[in-house]
């Protein structure tokens, strides 16, 4: 009964603040993330598309596409972020390519004055720091201007570190820790992905704004085990 549409209005419905439109890991095309985008958007959800890369043209598309913002993967030096916020701003902040006629700037049926300047204050930069190498230049990448949620991946991270999957080591924790603290010192929300509610309140309470909580097929596969798990006990 569920299609990529439905799915996303449910998760509006249910009261969630945003939902991230993979198209790093996930097969989307950016028509089909557009059309995402309005679904979430006709439910009070907040569309933020995770981009493949960090290139210009990709971010620009993301964002005409009339996003609430974009995110950007494997950040490791200041130039990374710089480059970023390029891509994702309107002169005389960035270098993003100008055309009204696009669902962002609502297809200039209400005009165009002051339209780059509102684009730039509401569409988000979110840069993610996922690598050890990205730690060690953190002061570096927060100097960064018009960057506004640094995401720190844990499973990439973990990676980094040479423990692949162990997001609960204590080296993984520890660096998540102390960026954490750099990040909201530096006047920047602090994001991260967390599998559950009890991880994710465990990073609330360190001071973490951003969280993503769960992914679609794996809360889809969770609520199929429980399910199967629940009918094969039998009659209560």
């Amino acid at each position: 009964n569920c299609g990529y549409g439905a799915f996303i209005e449910a998760v509006g419905l249910a009261g969630l603040d945003y939902a991230i439109i993979d198209t790093e890991h996930g097969p989307l095309s950016i028509d089909t993330a557009e059309d995402l985008c309005r679904a979430a958007q006709g439910v009070g959800l907040a569309p933020i598309i995770r981009m493949r890369a960090n290139e210009p043209s990709l971010i620009q598309r993301a964002l005409d596409i009339g996003s609430a913002g974009v995110q950007v993967p494997q950040i490791e030096t200041r130039e990374d972020a710089e480059a970023v916020v390029r891509a994702a701003k309107y002169a005389p902040l960035g270098r993003r390519g100008l055309s009204y006629y696009t669902r962002a700037g609502d297809y200039a049926i209400h005009g165009t004055d002051g339209v780059t300047d509102a684009l730039n204050r509401e569409q988000l930069v979110i840069i993610h720091v996922e690598g050890v190498r990205g730690l060690e230049n953190l002061d570096g990448i927060l100097s960064v201007g018009g960057v506004d949620v640094v995401f720190l991946g844990p499973y990439d991270l973990s990676q980094s570190f040479g423990i692949p999957g162990q997001v609960n080591d204590p080296r993984v924790i520890a660096g998540m820790e102390r960026a954490t603290r750099q990040i909201r010192a530096a006047g920047k929300w602090a994001g991260t992905f967390a599998a559950d509610p009890a991880t994710a309140r465990r990073w609330m309470d360190l001071g973490v704004q951003y969280i993503s909580l769960g992914v679609d097929v794996g809360i889809f596969a969770s609520a199929c085990r429980e399910l199967v798990s629940r009918l094969r006990e039998g009659p209560p």
